[in-house]
């Protein structure tokens, strides 16, 4: 039996199965936990369809997170499934017009960039929290992606860092909100993997050689090895953590001078 047995996920942001959210599904359906999964739009449906009948046929829904009326629909079709709740909401969302995404910061990003990030990026975790927390269950916990962006300078990376260090910051509002309802939160800053966001940050092939030739473990992590951690920080075993950005990076984030 695994770890999860008897818990039930609602998982935001598949794309495709490169995706880390993704890897989250597996690692947590191998775990036991019962799974509901959305999608943003018509698009993107079926890749979420057939990653469901993966996983036991786990419910499907529309959710757009910037829109308020689509974070209550999907709010109503999770309630309607699981009538008396649920115990993990995982928010695998993050967007930047692509023009934002190269060259340098001060000369690509506009006012609109800057307010779709932070709207996509970081306040959606807020709002999509408050939509379901009325369903989710004591002991539960919220999960988010981060990176290492929203703490250093990183090229071509742009408005995406300001937008995950606001991410960041709600995650210890939202832990110390949270926590007196009996919930944790936590982040995952995850080091590069190649997924459908990465493809839109320019050298993201240069970064991806840097970091493996200059972490402690000499190699880029796996989607998988996130998920794994995914699994168990929204688990019992995590019971006592909450409000923290648990890195899973090779110890990149932890070295200086890696070129020298």
């Amino acid at each position: 039996m695994g770890f999860l047995a008897g818990k039930r996920a609602l998982i935001v942001g598949i794309a495709s199965t490169r995706s880390i959210a993704y890897a989250i599904a597996g690692s947590m359906h191998r775990e036991g936990a019962e799974l509901a999964l959305s999608y943003q739009n018509d698009k993107l449906k079926s890749r979420v369809e057939s990653a469901a009948a993966e996983f036991g046929d786990a419910l499907t829904m529309e959710l757009d997170v910037g829109s308020d009326e689509s974070l209550a629909a999907a709010a109503n079709a999770v309630q309607a499934h699981w009538s008396d709740g649920f115990d993990i909401l995982v928010h695998a969302v993050g967007f930047a017009p692509r023009e934002a995404l190269q060259g340098r910061f001060i000369d690509n990003v506009g006012r609109s960039d800057y307010s779709i990030a932070h709207d996509i990026s970081a306040y959606s975790l807020t709002a999509l929290t408050r939509a379901v927390l009325p369903q989710l269950r004591e002991g539960g916990s919220v999960l988010t992606l981060s990176y290492l962006g929203a703490e250093r300078g990183i090229p071509n990376y742009n408005v995406m860092g300001p937008a995950k260090a606001s991410l960041e910051s709600s995650v210890r509002f939202l832990a110390r909100d949270l926590g007196g309802d009996k919930l944790r939160i936590n982040a995952i800053s995850a080091g590069p993997i190649k997924t459908l966001a990465a493809a839109g940050v320019s050298g993201f092939r240069n970064m991806l050689t840097h970091v493996a030739e200059s972490s402690p473990l000499q190699r880029n992590v796996t989607a998988i090895e996130v998920g794994n951690t995914a699994a168990f920080l929204c688990s019992d075993l995590a019971s006592g953590i909450t409000g923290e950005i648990v890195h899973v990076d090779g110890g990149y984030s932890t070295v200086a001078l890696t070129g020298a």
